[in-house]
């Protein structure tokens, strides 16, 4: 192959793959604070803190579905404050009330702290976000599409 057929070939593959490095997104959802942002690939992921006034456990399943996050699960061990009132199914198992349910939400704010212990749970992993904000930090959940170079250079949990 000669030089000049060689550039033509490897212009002609830049100007195809361009299009697909500027419009292809991947689906992520972003955990971001004031001065960190970390992503996570999984669809799913659930949310989990100690209640400031019942002391108990609190847990919400989550899902991203397109551009947004439904709340599709929360389980706790007493009624108080926050409670949702709209749980298609209520069930008791393990000490634990649990309620199906169908919410959806553009972002999620959440204050992180080490005293209620914020956590996530991917598939397999438990990340303390109280230890990845500072104390009180208020912290933004969100679903987002990513181009493949911001995909790239991302920090993921």
């Amino acid at each position: 192959m000669s030089s000049k057929k060689k550039k033509i070939w490897i212009g002609s593959a830049f100007l195809i793959a361009l299009p697909l490095l500027l419009f292809y997104r991947l689906p992520v959802i972003e955990i971001s604070g004031e001065e960190s942002s970390y992503f996570i690939r999984e669809d799913e992921f659930e949310l989990g803190w100690i209640h400031s006034i019942e002391k108990e456990e609190w847990v919400e399943h989550y899902e991203r579905q397109q551009d947004i996050l439904v709340l599709t699960e929360t389980h706790f061990k007493t009624f108080g404050a926050g409670t949702p009132y709209q749980g298609e199914e209520t069930t008791t198992e393990d000490g634990f009330i649990r309620m199906a349910l169908n919410i959806e939400h553009e972002e999620l704010n959440v204050t992180i702290s080490e005293h209620v212990q914020t956590t996530l749970f991917i598939l397999d992993r438990e990340v303390p976000l109280y230890h990845c904000f500072e104390q009180y930090e208020s912290v933004t959940i969100k679903a987002r599409n990513l181009a493949l170079w911001e995909y790239k250079r991302g920090e993921f949990l």
